[in-house]
């Protein structure tokens, strides 16, 4: 099994199948022909609105001088701002941040917000880099494309490798040149500089939510459902411990470095604590240690994949042994895995409506800092929960009412929806 996306070279046809841009293309093209989108409609809807790359030079700790690449994409602009994290990781690709920028759009448009989709990323190991040396970068990358960023225009959040810190320094640069404190112009900010109540757990909250939803129309009771969550980052750990809470069984926690399996149920606060403790989920008193690929393939109502893109392929999909999949990651399945998926009977809840619960309290969070009134966390997460509810409620009767799968129905909605304001907007000539 692979559980990280291919290098360049190992598997061309795996590397053709893992290719983001393609993958969001594929469905893209499934959707906008079921919907009978005319051809110029779907240009205008495949088409990024903007791309900028800039090169980044910074002077390193001990003197030396180093240039970074850095991309941040604007896919739509039709219903709001662009919306989207910044990634920093040594293998960002423009085709990787172009596909994440358009999920985002139909993200977006799902859960129906105000915003349109954007992304950003910088090709670095922050591994390897010390705090000076990434502030410098976020900061040079944030004056290199503030043209671009606004509160009305474009406004990042974290993604991998990049934090509220992160936020912090982008939000300050961008004051810093606007001459008057901005805090709206990113989220996920730390509280005490307008950041949200609610949102480090409001992706694992969201999955928690659409999850229980999805019990519900099959019937199954929280206490007699098994779960598998692979990543146990922020999104992943968040939503074992909330799923743990709501009464779930955790039997299995896969990481990088190995996976641990308890029939009767893993305790994630616990084994949050043990690899604090020792740097590795492994070893953990509460459970046996196995292997990661065997884990991924574990009996289970609940499978989460919460970690990177392309976990679940035309290889290893028809080894999955859940009856739900909740996409608590961002294109954890490739297209081609869709249709085994989909021949199989399993039921996925798409990353563009699973994991929405993060971008949903951003938007709460960009709502705040223009009021400058800000909310308890009661009516944050309540809120949210109605989003992520109603949002299930319409992708899944789109799709029983199309006859589509569910990730199939997530897009004719959010294309449906995109292609409804630039026909209203027009085209500006």
């Amino acid at each position: 099994m692979i559980l990280e996306a291919t290098k360049p070279g190992q598997d061309p046809a795996l590397e053709q199948e893992f290719n983001p841009w393609l993958a969001a293309e594929a469905r893209f093209n499934e959707a906008a022909t079921l919907l009978g989108l005319d051809e110029g409609l779907q240009k205008v809807l495949r088409t990024p609105t903007m791309e900028v790359t800039v090169y980044i030079p910074i002077q390193m700790d001990d003197g030396r001088i180093e240039v970074f690449t850095g991309y941040r994409v604007q896919h739509s602009l039709a219903r709001g701002p662009a919306k989207g994290g910044i990634r920093f990781a040594p293998d960002v690709t423009l085709d990787e941040v172009r596909a994440l920028a358009s999920w985002m759009t139909w993200k977006c448009a799902v859960v129906n917000i105000p915003f349109g989709g954007g992304k950003g990323g910088v090709i670095c190991d922050p591994s390897v880099l010390s705090q000076g040396e990434l502030e410098r970068i976020t900061r040079r990358y944030t004056a290199d494309i503030i043209e671009i960023l606004g509160p009305e225009r474009d406004v990042p959040a974290p993604d991998m490798n990049t934090n509220e810190q992160t936020m912090a320094w982008i939000m300050d640069t961008y004051s810093m040149h606007k001459r008057t404190t901005v805090t709206a112009v990113v989220t996920g900010k730390p509280l005490d500089l307008g950041g949200s109540r609610g949102r480090p757990a409001a992706t694992g909250r969201g999955c928690l939510f659409v999850t229980l939803q999805a019990l519900r129309k099959f019937h199954m009771e929280p206490s007699q459902t098994s779960v598998v969550v692979q990543g146990f980052g922020n999104v992943g750990g968040n939503a074992a411990r909330l799923m743990h809470k709501a009464g779930m069984k955790i039997i299995s926690v896969i990481e990088y470095d190995g996976a641990v399996y308890n029939p009767n149920g893993i305790d994630p606060v616990a084994l949050d604590a043990h690899r604090k403790a020792t740097g590795s989920i492994t070893g953990f008193p509460g459970a046996e240690d196995i292997d990661r690929e065997e884990a991924m393939f574990l009996p289970c109502d609940v499978l989460v994949p919460a970690a990177r893109e392309n976990v679940i392929h035309s290889r290893n999909a028809q080894k999955i042994n859940a009856r739900i999949i909740c996409e608590g990651a961002n294109g954890p399945t490739t297209a081609e895995a869709d249709r085994i998926l989909q021949q199989r009977g399993v039921f996925v809840i798409p990353d563009i409506l699973a994991n929405a619960g993060g971008v949903t309290v951003s938007y709460f969070e960009w709502v705040q800092d223009r009021q400058g009134f800000f909310w308890n966390e009661q009516l944050v997460n309540g809120r949210l929960e109605e989003i992520m509810v109603n949002s299930f409620r319409d992708v899944v009767s789109y799709a029983e009412r199309h006859n589509v799968h569910n990730r199939c129905a997530a897009y004719m909605l959010a294309l449906d929806r995109v292609a409804f304001a630039i026909k209203l907007r027009g085209i500006y000539a």
